[in-house]
């Protein structure tokens, strides 16, 4: 097991290739890290993690004017509190649920047969670079009515700023490369925005430019803050989770199995590999006073990162917690994508994640469809498995082979 000492840096290429191995030793021996290369602090604890996220007036969302706002191109959903927080979290998540949501399944539905109809006859496919990444990009592009056929220029714009808003030490010149691409997604965006306040249509951006908080309509400025928001927040985790999901389940084929037999617990298997395998592992937040935190005090001002993969495999709060186990009694599906979650994938308490309840009906939706594809899956001979990323956190890709069941998704 690893030692946790003076030189131990959550920053370094050992950790990169593997922070599972870390986890237990941070969380018994410093669970306050300090980063001086940085000067932020890294909590790993369960309890120690919720109480950050719940505790908003000791620990705010203030760095985001810095970390996020400059590439969202204005405040995003977790800097707002209040009534305007309220109003504007309630239009976001009218866009992802009900009638809307329903609509969103048969799209996601056509995304995925479209994508995986061409390797169907040749029985191997990346499920990263080859479907999910581009999957994840449709049907975010579908839900904001924007146009398919700009997805790769969209999904480099997109990539500098997730870059930006994940990178923990980036250079002025990756900054500034991230600043233009998101300068370049906000011109791209605008004209859209006046042609929907013209003509309006149900999609989620026509819904942000006719809604109104306290009467006033939200400006451009605002529209397009939340509209990178979902960009960023949609499409981020969404390759990960699936990709994770199939790892976790080619790993383990006994639960493979039971899935296939009982399509019924799909929902379970998912909620499991986001609690084992968070795609966002960093949740940041600042301290509005000095505080004591995991025994240690932690000065006003500071960056607080709450460790959300630690976190989830603490054994105060899951038994054998570093077993991928889709039947633990310790998670609980229902509440899995709920505000009563037990694991801090999507967050907890005022700022927890607002697509939870699409994130779980697009990766169950996918997920189905490929498990009633693909035969025999197993990981592609040879091929090398590597996860990237400090702050969200994937398989760079996944090859596998599998034994074609049928040439055509069933209709949907």
């Amino acid at each position: 097991m690893p030692q946790v000492n003076a030189r131990f840096s959550v920053l370094s290429e050992d950790f990169a290739a593997d922070p599972y191995r870390y986890f237990s030793r941070l969380r018994e021996q410093d669970a306050i890290h300090y980063e001086s290369a940085i000067d932020s602090y890294f909590v790993s604890r369960h309890r120690d993690v919720k109480r950050v996220l719940t505790d908003h007036e000791t620990f705010t969302t203030e760095m985001l004017q810095v970390r996020a706002e400059p590439v969202m191109r204005g405040p995003v959903l977790a800097q707002m509190t209040g009534a305007e927080h309220t109003a504007k979290r309630k239009i976001v998540v009218r866009g992802f649920t009900g009638q809307a949501l329903e609509e969103q399944i048969r799209a996601i539905h056509a995304n995925a047969a479209e994508l995986v109809a061409p390797f169907l006859s040749r029985g191997r496919i990346d499920l990263v670079n080859d479907f999910g990444r581009p999957l994840a990009i449709d049907v975010t592009l579908d839900v904001l009515g924007l146009d398919k056929k700009d997805r790769r220029q969209i999904a480099d714009w997109l990539g500098g700023v997730a870059e930006f808003v994940t990178g923990i030490d980036l250079t002025a010149e990756q900054r500034r490369r991230c600043l233009d691409r998101a300068e370049r997604l906000e011109a791209y965006l605008a004209p859209v925005i006046e042609e929907r306040r013209r003509r309006p249509g149900g999609d989620l951006i026509s819904k942000l430019c006719t809604a109104e908080f306290d009467g006033i309509a939200m400006s451009d400025r605002e529209v397009t803050a939340l509209v990178i928001n979902v960009l960023v927040a949609a499409v981020e985790p969404a390759d990960k989770t699936l990709a994770l999901l199939f790892k976790h389940l080619i790993d383990h084929p006994e639960q493979l199995a039971q899935v296939r037999r009982d399509p019924a617990l799909l929902p379970a298997a998912i909620a499991e590999t986001l609690r084992c395998t968070p795609p966002v592992q960093l949740i940041p937040r600042q301290t509005e006073r000095d505080v004591l935190l995991a025994g240690s005090t932690v000065p006003a001002g500071a960056t607080v990162f709450c460790m959300i993969g630690a976190a989830n495999r603490d054994p105060a709060a899951f038994a054998a917690p570093d077993a991928f186990d889709i039947h633990r009694a310790d998670l609980g599906t229902a509440r899995s994508f709920t505000a009563a979650a037990r694991h801090l994938a999507f967050g907890t308490g005022l700022h927890q994640c607002v697509g939870a309840a699409f994130a779980r009906a697009e990766i169950e939706t996918v997920a189905g469809m490929l498990l009633s594809l693909f035969d025999e899956i197993r990981h592609t001979p040879g091929a090398r498995y590597r996860e990237t990323g400090l702050y969200t956190r994937g398989p760079a890709s996944l090859c596998i082979d599998f034994t074609p069941a049928r040439t055509a998704p069933a209709p949907f």
